[in-house]
């Protein structure tokens, strides 16, 4: 999940490294990939929202057809994207970083290219600058046969108007269109499949969406969000949504066999609790997510320590408990992250508090808490990945009610919800005592979450869920072909 120069915890801790890197070689190759996406992390440091999708391991082979075999030497499962072989698709990001938008579209230019696709990138909005970031990510693309041009160049142009189907990646990238294309806006927009992400108010202007009435379809991560954007577009701007597909994200495949893999769980527990100076029989509630007031960190924090107080009053015999924040940058030192220590000062909450640095793998962090909190505000998550990587390693979830976090957890059953805003701020409180003290109900909501992950948000469903919606696309591109 999510964005990276300072490492993961600090130099010291660095420096154990070496002894997890031999204990997890002797286990397997999926340990060996693990290892690998740890270190990205170390040497990049930054938050990941959309997980461990980046494979590095050896199907990397460029131009590689890739099929599911399953374990019994039976006949390869088909991959439902292989129609997609030798088609040309150009994908268009409105910037390339570690944030989730970004991420998602990577994470097709990777299924694609399984299927023998010839894909190609263009970053809209890219800094003048070099950026060991974008570079980083540049390069993960190049080797995994995705051609990166220029956003504004004419291969761009004649990319676009020879591809069999044009990816926007969010709303912003929109304004793509008129700045290069230009006078060809119309030839494209035919094949074009919006991908969209954005829950936020700002988003919905004119001169980002204003063709998309014209495209031939819209993709969104949630039923909430699609419902949003039909409602925003039609009252605010007065323009129709074009056909619209709802897609669920799903889980990759290394990182559910990571979830699954208990001794890889036990060996980065005991070394990310060493690291923060928890016991191992502490209880860690954790919010995994960039730091910002969207996601709310400063009301998860207010609940902890109500949590703490409401313990204490009530004489509570639980073990200690933590709050962990996963994504904090503590090189910007901004307004909001300053906040968030002043309060943690202030309330004396040092030694149960922790702030952790932006990582691109969440996945030792899952490994090691107890209970995940989702407390983005508002309208909400689109969808929530780290939310469904969560639950794929058995973690019940304390989630607010709103957006596509509806869409994943069973409120009761896999998780407890609690409102938005701060009329959630003794609900949520009341959920972590709740939790605290049932170490029955924790398990319980892990095991059921764990089974719904398998049944609805694996890497294969989401792969025949994008399958439908390119099918749809490239028939509505040749029906409109045909007609003109």
């Amino acid at each position: 999940m999510g964005k990276q120069p300072s490492a993961w915890i600090t130099t010291q801790q660095k420096k154990r490294w070496p002894l997890m890197i031999l204990l997890l070689l002797s286990l397997s190759t999926l340990m060996a990939f693990l290892i690998r996406s740890t270190f990205d992390s170390c040497s990049n440091g930054s938050i990941n929202n959309v997980g461990n999708f980046i494979r590095e391991g050896q199907e990397e082979e460029k131009g590689g057809t890739h099929h599911q075999v399953n374990h019994n030497d039976e006949a390869p499962t088909p991959n439902p994207l292989d129609f997609m072989k030798s088609k040309l698709v150009l994908l268009v990001s409105h910037e390339l970083s570690l944030s989730g938008g970004p991420l998602l579209l990577m994470e097709l230019a990777f299924l694609l290219r399984e299927v023998g696709a010839d894909v190609v990138w263009v970053t809209n909005q890219k800094q003048t600058e070099s950026d060991d970031i974008i570079y980083s990510l540049e390069h993960k693309m190049l080797n995994r046969g995705v051609q990166v041009f220029s956003a504004k160049g004419q291969e761009a142009i004649d990319t676009a108007l020879k591809a069999d189907l044009v990816v926007l990646n969010t709303a912003v990238a929109g304004k793509w269109l008129d700045a290069v294309l230009k006078e060809h806006v119309a030839d494209v927009l035919p094949k074009v499949l919006w991908w969209i992400h954005e829950m936020r108010g700002h988003y919905f202007k004119l001169e980002y969406v204003k063709h998309l009435p014209l495209v031939g379809g819209a993709m969104i991560d949630s039923h909430t969000t699609a419902n949003y954007w039909k409602n925003r577009t039609r009252e605010r701007l007065g323009i129709k949504m074009p056909e619209t597909y709802v897609v669920h994200l799903g889980n990759s495949k290394e990182l559910m066999e990571v979830a699954e893999n208990r001794v890889a769980k036990r060996v980065l527990c005991e070394h990310v609790r060493e690291s923060l100076g928890v016991k191992n029989e502490d209880l860690v509630f954790a919010l995994i997510n960039s730091v910002s007031r969207g996601k709310g960190q400063d009301l998860f924090l207010r609940s902890f320590h109500e949590s703490l107080k409401l313990i204490q009053e009530r004489k509570l015999k639980v073990p200690p408990i933590h709050a962990v924040i996963v994504g904090s940058d503590m090189n910007a030192q901004t307004k909001f992250e300053t906040e968030l220590r002043n309060f943690v000062s202030q309330n004396n909450m040092q030694g149960r508090v922790h702030f952790v640095n932006k990582t691109l793998t969440v996945a030792p962090y899952l490994a090691s808490i107890d209970v995940l909190v989702q407390n983005s505000q508002a309208r909400g998550e689109c969808f929530g990945r780290i939310t469904i990587e969560a639950v794929a390693f058995q973690l019940p979830v304390l989630g607010t009610a709103a957006g596509g976090t509806m869409e994943i957890v069973v409120n009761g059953t896999t998780s407890l919800l609690h409102p938005a805003g701060k009329e959630g701020v003794m609900p949520l409180s009341n959920n972590i005592v709740k939790l605290a003290t049932n170490v029955e109900k924790r398990l319980t909501m892990g095991k059921r979450g764990y089974e719904r992950v398998k049944e609805r948000f694996l890497e294969h469903h989401m792969s025949e869920r994008i399958a439908k919606v390119l099918k749809e696309i490239l028939l509505h591109k040749a029906k409109r072909h045909s007609e003109s």
